[in-house]
């Protein structure tokens, strides 16, 4: 019983949905008016991997045949496995998206409800469907759903917009590119096998390469607009500047050695610079 609620839970993808709730929690203490109610900050997290968790788990179901030609998912995730019915995971992720869905509405706002629920479509259907099988343009016009967690939660808390989130909303929209392509590049063989139009395997490594470096670069130069909150000082701009030289840096030699190693290397120092730079916000404001 328990081997069987991991697997449902694997569904979700909770490796990536950590990055999400902390991109969300980011957003949160910078709006700043949940943080004297924990319980709703708390509850809007929940909600948040909920809809977010149930976007990974159509993703999987919708998938679940591709991803058994993948050495990367095939072994991995648990659909291709067998080790769940994919009638299972489809009402798996339909009442993970509903409960979502109805606690942004009812516990917070429908302005809310409505952001999560149309993102989730988005990255649910529109991206897994359509945009992934037929552009090597999908991660760029895809990665907007997963860059949507600090705007829909600031929404939660706010029932209102401001530019705040839509700047760390841009920092994960064009972090999410060289991040992916950085993976596609030492899985270019799956994605070759499975049929899907991935930008090195259309365009080759060098092609990508190059534009890893561009989104890098303007990832880096976005990231350093958000001191001109109030909110967010200089530790914050050193933090981004010193980060982004890193990640800058790693793509130019990435593209320069062009080899499995940097790919790999770049790939994880993508994850750090994100997790990190999220986290020196959160402890400026508090500091």
């Amino acid at each position: 019983m328990i081997e069987k609620i991991k697997q449902y839970f694997t569904l979700s993808k909770p490796e990536i949905m950590l990055l999400v709730i902390v991109t969300g929690a980011t957003s949160l203490v910078l709006e700043g008016s949940l943080l004297r109610e924990p319980l709703r900050f708390l509850l809007a997290l929940v909600a948040l991997y909920l809809t977010g968790g149930s976007a990974n788990a159509l993703n999987q179901y919708f998938e679940r045949e591709r991803d058994a030609l993948m050495k990367r998912t095939a072994g991995r995730r648990p659909l291709p496995q067998k080790k769940i019915s994919h009638k299972g995971a489809l009402i798996f992720s339909l009442l993970m998206g509903i409960s979502g869905v109805l606690i942004f509405g009812f516990f917070f706002n429908w302005y809310s409800a409505l952001l999560s629920l149309v993102t989730l479509l988005f990255y649910s259907f529109f991206y897994t469907l359509y945009l992934k099988p037929t552009t090597p343009q999908n991660i760029v016009i895809g990665g907007a759903a997963g860059a949507m967690a600090p705007v829909g939660v600031w929404v939660a808390a706010t029932g209102s917009m401001s530019w705040e989130p839509w700047i760390l909303f841009l920092i994960i929209f064009l972090w999410t590119p060289p991040h992916f392509w950085a993976l596609a590049l030492f899985y270019t063989d799956d994605y070759r096998a499975s049929k899907l139009p991935m930008m090195p395997v259309i365009h080759g490594e060098r092609s990508t390469l190059n534009q890893i470096v561009f989104y890098t670069l303007i990832l880096v130069a976005a990231s350093l607009t958000l001191v001109f909150s109030q909110k967010v000082g200089w530790v914050y701009g050193a933090a981004a500047a010193i980060l982004g030289f890193r990640f800058i840096r790693q793509s130019f030699k990435a593209r320069a050695s062009q080899t499995e190693k940097d790919y790999r290397r770049l790939f994880f120092m993508s994850i750090q610079y994100l997790f990190i730079l999220f986290v020196v916000i959160v402890v400026e404001i508090f500091i």
